[in-house]
């Protein structure tokens, strides 16, 4: 920074500081690293004056003051030393979640002051130390609890809100910012800091809160853009992925429970109700609709961990949570087999795309897909190869030791009453499903009909030296499935003939 800029910015006044801190935010709007500052000790210098003037209760630019603020913590050089507990705070009371009183500052100062909060919160250890004893998470969850207070109504081109109260507060309407950046800021919060998690869990009681802060979303999704539903959900589903598997309970109330539900009097949209089994499971049909949106955008593989993992990690907590939610999710991501023409991995349905990435290079996301998939099937193999086809569970019952008709112990949690009722078009065709690729096969001619014994044992031998060459190359390694269920290389290929009279008695037993 030069010289003349540096002192207008130092100046004091308040004009001068104005143009040198739209100078400033412009020229460094997409940098994250300040050496040519911090070598020089101006960041240190500019910190501490910004903070002073944000103090002025006179300051006409703060708005300005919070973007160089937030520029300047991108870099966490000098972050931690020099960050303070006053400068935290003024940023806390301007972002509107210092007190219980609220803030008067305008929306505008708000968001920028929460913006602040996010870059030095994930970039300082000394802030995330300082949140545990601040009214940062009180602050935010404060707020969440009061959005439900608040409805849009769309009246021509214009939004207006209707503000409801109760007998000791008066909120005054967040906007979309507002919201997205309290979600932003308490997801780092939770995500950084365990100790913090387990205040918002246990003290705060924030699950309840933010289940209800997505159910009011997902209400005014027709208000909102789409773009910023999505951000607004992916932060949520962000948030659940630290939430433990004991409090995912609380995503599925009873419909005869009795709540504190707003009246149309009150001005407020009364919650959406998706029933199910005596239930509303409004909020997993939230979270099944948010995957398939990600599904249709996650084109690229390299999207796929970022889009994919998230919705992906809080499905599978929640299915093994209840067996609610498992029996509702599986009504709609595994509905009774009808047209099984097509490769499972093949089509535009959820099983179709689940199916599609257990054989993704992405391990982790093969991973995730196969075990919401292996858990809505009850732990069971003979399902899990009914609705995916062997081919493409091989990966997953080979990491479990589930290789050649081997049953795990996962099963013994779910309840035994069965949940297949086979529809008359799969029965149909069901003698001719290949279980290998999980979908109807048209029979083929014998390739060894009309041959002799001699023949037939040629090819067979023929067959094998093939393979041991393919071996002796290194392109492929057989194996044998182990006393473990799973796979055991052998040394030579005529190792696997000692299996064939096990997998005779095995196929008797069966048939």
């Amino acid at each position: 920074m030069d010289v003349e800029s540096l002192t207008c910015l130092l100046s004091g006044d308040y004009g001068r500081v104005k143009e040198a801190l739209a100078k400033f935010n412009k020229q460094n709007s997409q940098v994250f690293n300040f050496t040519h500052f911090t070598s020089t000790g101006q960041w240190v210098l500019i910190w501490n004056k910004l903070f002073e003037y944000l103090a002025d209760p006179v300051m006409p630019h703060r708005v300005d003051c919070l973007m160089a603020i937030k520029v300047l913590a991108r870099d966490k050089t000098y972050l931690n030393e020099t960050v303070s507990v006053e400068q935290l705070d003024g940023l806390l009371q301007l972002a509107g979640i210092g007190t219980p009183d609220g803030c008067d500052a305008p929306e505008e100062v708000q968001v920028e002051a929460l913006k602040c909060l996010s870059n030095m919160i994930f970039q300082s250890t000394k802030c995330q130390e300082m949140c545990l004893s601040n009214s940062s998470t009180e602050g935010i969850i404060r707020r969440v609890k009061m959005y439900k207070y608040v409805m849009w109504e769309a009246f021509g081109e214009k939004i207006r809100f209707l503000i409801s109260f109760n007998s000791n507060h008066r909120e005054a309407p967040y906007g979309y910012d507002i919201k997205y950046f309290d979600m932003k800021l308490l997801f780092l919060l939770t995500a950084i800091n365990c100790d913090i998690r387990a205040k918002v869990r246990d003290q705060l009681h924030g699950l309840v809160y933010l289940v209800e802060t997505l159910d009011l979303f997902m209400s005014q999704a027709a208000i909102f853009k789409e773009f910023s539903i999505v951000l607004l959900h992916s932060n949520i589903v962000n948030l659940l992925t630290s939430v433990p598997v004991s409090c995912y309970i609380e995503l599925v109330c009873s419909l005869s429970a009795k709540h504190d539900t707003p009246t149309a009097g009150d001005g407020i949209d009364p919650p959406a109700v998706v029933p199910f089994e005596g239930n509303n499971v409004y909020v997993l049909h939230v979270l099944v609709e948010f995957l398939r949106k990600n599904f249709q955008k996650a084109e690229k593989k390299t999207d796929q961990y970022e889009m994919l993992s998230p919705i992906l990690t809080v499905l599978i907590k929640a299915v093994r949570a209840d067996g609610v939610h498992r029996r509702y999710v599986r009504s709609i991501i595994l509905p009774p087999l009808r047209d099984v023409r097509d490769r499972p991995e093949v089509g535009k349905e959820l099983r179709n795309y689940l199916c599609s990435l257990l054989t993704s290079p992405c391990t982790q996301i093969a991973d995730l897909s196969a075990e919401l998939l292996f858990v809505l099937c009850k732990e069971n193999v003979g399902r899990m190869i009914k609705y995916t086809g062997y081919g493409n569970a091989a990966g997953l019952f080979a990491n479990r030791g589930l290789l050649g008709g081997r049953t795990g112990n996962g099963g013994e949690q779910y309840s035994s009453d069965s949940e297949d009722s086979d529809t008359e078009e799969y029965k149909q065709i069901q003698h001719a499903i290949n279980p290998v690729i999980g979908c109807y096969e048209p029979p083929k001619p014998n390739p060894l009909e009309g041959m002799s014994e001699e023949q037939k044992e040629y090819e067979a031998m023929e067959l094998v030296k093939l393979m041991d060459k393919l071996q002796r190359q290194g392109l492929i390694q057989p194996c044998k499935i182990g006393e473990d269920g799973r796979p055991q290389a052998v040394d030579h290929i005529m190792e696997l003939q000692d299996e064939i009279p096990e997998q005779q008695r095995d196929h008797k037993r069966k048939t």
